[in-house]
């Protein structure tokens, strides 16, 4: 049985306004992609609704599929208003966000399509637009090198007046190799300190309260290590399948698109040392020592401590889904993953011996991050006499679709048998959901769609 205890906050919590930005024209590369209708629309949309969008701010869009920008307008606004990422959507707010998209058809695999891309932004300045270019890559690997080129080639890498900065997606490269390669091509082109390689799960709220969690609180920071905690999991699950992102899909799976960023990002924060200061470079520094710290693999390991999947056809929440080798631009004959496990161990003196748990997958049972750290359990002899199952502490870091921190702890209750309680403070939430469950996949979705129960854990061990 379980319960929640909530906490109210000691003090009323207060939102400072954000700052206004600079102004400027967003160049966004995979306009008519998934990325940009779920997330980067949604994403401004919402600033431009707490007031922090300057006047003078616009987006012009670049894709391969023909479409106006009125069409794009249109397009992105229905995404918008169903996106679980918009924030207090309405028809009039949306009316008067809508006038700062453009949008512009092109191949940014063709040379000749930069030279137009340069006109049309001089076009714009010249009808009142910023000087100021932010170009934002959002598309697979293999093309961010032609990009980086074709901007360069035609000199909107700078300019006389205002500023240029350009921001990389993730995945950086498919490789080691490759993302060194990209990086020579970066630093020919760009500036270094005009480049922001990104991940863009660092700007949620409870990713970012993470290194506060644990650095502002004497409760926690004490067992924080291999003394206390027993393994950590970190999981993120998708009840979607790839849908239109099958050409990006094919090219990356599961381990480029999640674990090899996003998750790791994660565990780095879960991990690291405290730093110094909260700058970039003090916070990444210590990153870095806990990546330097992860026990590579011998071929040996990788068939041991990783498991990959794909999802095949059947039934989710009643509806018939395909298999992912029967999604559209999937070839029939794919080995690309959509399922990832993994074990990691960190090799430093604050967390040998404790398994870090990472998994991910699409066409799962749940939309569920979450980081859990399971503490060691207790001596039980105590509780022998009782038929009461004394479970181990667990700490749960919710990133979404609720977001939050609770602590799972046992109690007796007035019957004399011991209750789970889990505390939750409010502060932290949206609002407060039942306990969850270990996630597992829906037998019907595919024989290879697979979770990590803990028999699979044991295997891992």
């Amino acid at each position: 049985m379980s319960a929640i205890i909530q906490a109210n906050p000691v003090e009323k919590l207060s939102q400072e306004p954000l700052p206004t930005g600079d102004s400027c024209v967003l160049i966004i590369f995979g306009a008519s992609g998934d990325l940009t209708r779920r997330k980067l629309i949604p994403g401004l949309y919402n600033l431009a609704c707490e007031g922090c969008m300057n006047p003078q701010f616009e987006v012009l869009g670049i894709g391969r599929t023909p479409m106006s920008s009125e069409e794009f307008r249109r397009k992105t606004g229905e995404a918008a208003a169903t996106s679980k990422d918009t924030r207090d959507f309405s028809n009039s707010g949306w009316t008067d966000f809508e006038t700062r998209l453009n949008y512009m058809e092109g191949d940014i695999n063709d040379p000749k399509f930069y030279p137009r891309l340069r006109v049309r932004l001089e076009e714009m300045e010249k009808n009142g637009s910023s000087p100021n270019h932010l170009f934002y890559v959002s598309t697979p690997a293999s093309v961010a090198g032609p990009i980086i080129e074709g901007l360069g080639g035609v000199g909107l890498n700078r300019r006389d007046h205002g500023w240029t900065r350009i921001v990389l997606e993730k995945p950086f490269g498919r490789d080691l190799e490759s993302a060194n390669v990209l990086n020579d091509v970066v630093h020919s082109v760009f500036d270094e300190k005009t480049v922001y390689r990104i991940d863009h799960y660092l700007g949620k709220e409870t990713v970012q309260n993470i290194l506060v969690f644990r650095f502002s609180n004497s409760l926690f920071e004490p067992v924080w290590n291999r003394n206390y905690i027993d393994y950590v999991e970190i999981t993120a699950a998708e009840t979607v399948g790839v849908e239109n992102r099958a050409a990006f899909y094919e090219e990356t799976g599961a381990l480029r698109d999640m674990v090899a960023n996003h998750l790791l990002q994660l565990l780095a924060l879960t991990a690291m040392e405290p730093p110094v200061a909260f700058d970039a470079d003090s916070v990444r520094e210590q990153k870095v020592q806990v990546f330097r710290s992860i026990r590579p693999m011998s071929v040996e390991d990788v068939a041991r401590f990783t498991v990959r999947g794909q999802y095949g056809p059947g039934v989710l929440d009643g509806k018939q889904v395909p298999g992912y080798r029967q999604e559209p631009g999937v070839n029939p004959h794919s080995t690309t993953e959509t399922y990832a496990a993994v074990r990691f161990q960190i090799e430093n003196w604050r967390w040998a011996g404790v398994p870090f748990y990472i998994r991910t997958g699409k066409r799962l049972r749940r939309n569920l991050t979450e980081i859990r750290v399971h503490l060691k359990p207790t001596p039980q002899a105590l509780f022998a006499s009782t038929s009461s199952v004394i479970a181990p502490n667990v700490i749960t870091i919710s990133i979404q679709p609720d977001e939050g921190i609770s602590i799972a702890f046992d109690a007796k209750r007035q019957d004399r048998k011991c209750v789970r309680s889990r505390f939750r403070p409010t502060s932290l939430i949206k609002e407060a959901s039942g306990p969850r469950g270990r996630l597992h996949t829906k037998p019907s979705c595919s024989t290879r769609c697979v979770a990590m129960p803990r028999y699979l854990r044991a295997e891992m061990k």
